[in-house]
Parts: C-alpha cells; structure tokens; sequence
C-alpha cells in the first residue's frame, strides 16, 4: 500500500545541516508499468530511459525516507555480498557502497589493486566469471571503461560503474536527487558545467535532457568533451526539445543557469599534466563573480574533493552550495541503484513529478 506524501510531509523532521527536503517532493501518479531493472548493468545512463533513471531516483528518495528519516531497518539485501573493485582510491564511493550495503543487510567485499589486477595476474574473462559464482554484484572503479564492457559481457551478475574514464553514473543520481530535493523538480533546469570534459560532464550529457533538463558547457580549448558523446547528447536534447551548448568562455556558460557546477582539474592519472592544466583552466574558477550571471536561484555543486583553484570558499561554503547533501546522497543512490539491480523492491513513497 502507497504511503500518502501529504501526510508524511506533515511528519516529516528535517534534520540540521543534511538538506533532506522530503517536502519538497511533489506528488505524482503511482507507477502503471513497472519499471523493472532487476539483472540489468549500470555501465553508463546512456544504457537507461527517463523513466528508468527517474525509478532510481524514487527508489533513493523512498529508502532515504524509512531509514533515514523513519528509522526502518529494511534487510533488502540480506544474504547477498557485493564485490568491490577499486583501482583508483575514493572516499565517497567506497564509504557510501559499504555502508549502504551492508544498512540494507548485505555484506560488501572491498578489492584493491593489491588484492585484483584486472588483465593482469588473470583474464577480464576469468576474473568475471569468478565475481560471477562468489557475488551477487559487482562495483567496479576503474580507468578504462573498455574493462567494465568486458566484465559485463563475461559476467552473469550486474556489473556497476563506480567510475571510469568515460563515465561516473552514480555520482550523477546524486547530483540529481539533490537537486529534486532542493528545487523540487528537475525538468526546466538550467545546469552550468564550467570546467573539464570529463566523465561527469559525459554522464550529464548522457541523462540531462530526459529530464528536460538544459545544458550549458564551458570548457577550455582543447579539453571538450568526446565528440562521439557530444554528438549523442545533441540528439538527446532534439529529442526531448532541450537545449545544449558548448563554449569556452564560462561566463557565457554561467548566465542564466540555475546549477553552477564543476569538477576537479587534475583527476587521478592526470598528475603528470598539472602544471599544464591549471595553466589551461586559468579564469575558469566558480566565484560570485560567476554567479552573478547565473539565475536568482543558484545553487552549486562538487562530486568532491574540490581544490580551492576550482570554486573559492565564499561560494564553496555559502548556503547555495549543495555539496555536502550531494555527497551524503551518494549513499542512498548506490543503495538503490543495488537495491533496483538484485531485487523486486516496489518504492512505499508516492512517485515524484521529476
């Protein structure tokens, strides 16, 4: 039985310094057609509908709520263990998959480069396999994006993308629940990418616009996003009547936009380019300058760790800035992402207008 928002919005507490807005959700019809992703990888949102994310979404917002907020202790996961494969090192992606897997009853097996090296000591192939007959799922954070396709070919369990070269999915469900929790919708907003062209840019690119949501982009010259995912992006937005614009000039990026947001310069790999990047992203910092030129309304937001080069404190620590909420809603996107992957779960909370 559907709970009734109206009246768990009565109920509701929110809680200092979290920015859980339960409230802000608007109410929508039930769910007609079963989204149904039960087996199904999560390598990229390209793979995925509107509909399908907008589940994920709703999935995060209703777990949120019965632990969070309810206190419920939902065993969702109880007798299944996850494989945790992390090439590169990360705060919020290992302690929000953990911790999330094991609140719902399961029991997550974290893998470093000293414990796995994928097509190295063994085949992508037998490695997939052998994930296949000891684990219920897999998180894999890696470089290339090529070994998450060849996991999820050989493999028999779902394979997710904890991040790669081309791709960080789960962090962009954060970023949007946070932003539904915040504006209490997402279709019409205006996002404001200023920085590099990376993997988070490309999974914005990828969902954004089933949201109808706009997107404007301010990258150097030289640092665009992959052109193949800017062609794919650009039918996206003529497909769902949005708009999509590449500049290199951020201010241009920046007026008018309701989310200001940005990533690291330098990622993991890219040390070696340092000096050469923060010459080439030079006047590319989010400052109050930037957000003079962006909507009444602007928020910001960091996947973190931010470097002060990126966003300086006053709108890094002022009350528009979203990204410690965004953070924290790691963990209930990774739990429902695992939560819509390895079971048959239906939300309690009324489905959300998106």
């Amino acid at each position: 039985m559907l709970f009734n928002l109206r009246t768990l919005l009565n109920n509701a507490t929110l809680r200092h310094g979290h920015n859980f807005v339960v409230r802000n959700f608007r109410c929508g019809q039930p769910l007609q057609d079963k989204v149904q992703l039960k087996g199904r990888d999560l390598l990229t949102l390209k793979d995925f509908t509107g509909e399908e994310i907008k589940y994920m979404l709703w999935l995060s917002a209703d777990l949120k709520f019965r632990i969070k907020q309810k206190g419920e202790y939902l065993p969702l996961l109880q007798g299944k263990s996850l494989g945790m494969i992390f090439e590169k090192r990360s705060t919020r992606t290992r302690l929000s998959t953990e911790t999330g897997f094991a609140l719902l009853g399961g029991h997550p097996c974290f893998l470093t480069t000293d414990d796995i090296h994928l097509g190295v000591n063994e085949s992508l192939t037998d490695t997939a396999r052998v994930l296949s007959s000891m684990t219920d799922a897999v998180l894999a954070r890696v470089y290339k994006q090529s070994d998450l396709d060849i996991l999820a070919k050989e493999a028999s369990i779902p394979i997710v993308n904890g991040l790669s070269d081309l791709y960080h999915p789960v962090q962009i469900l954060a970023d949007y629940l946070t932003l539904q929790e915040h504006y209490s919708f997402l279709k019409g907003l205006t996002l404001s990418w200023i920085g590099d062209g990376n993997n988070i840019l490309h999974s914005i690119m990828m969902s954004a616009a089933k949201f109808g949501m706009h997107l404007q982009v301010a990258t150097p010259k030289g640092y665009e996003p992959d052109p193949s995912i800017t062609k794919l992006a650009e039918q996206y937005a003529k497909e769902n009547g949005t708009k999509l614009s590449l500049t290199n000039d951020p201010l241009e990026a920046a007026c008018g936009g309701n989310v200001l947001i940005t990533d690291t310069w330098i990622s993991m790999g890219q040390e070696e380019e340092k000096k050469k990047r923060l010459q080439a992203f030079q006047g590319y910092q989010v400052t109050m300058k930037t957000a003079k030129v962006a909507a009444p309304d602007w928020t910001f937001l960091h996947c973190l760790p931010r470097k002060p080069e990126e966003v300086d404190d006053e709108v890094f620590y002022s009350p528009r800035s979203l990204v410690f909420p965004e953070a924290e809603n790691r963990k209930w996107t990774i739990m429902a992402v695992m939560v819509s992957l390895l079971t048959d779960y239906l939300p309690q909370l009324q489905k959300p207008k998106f």
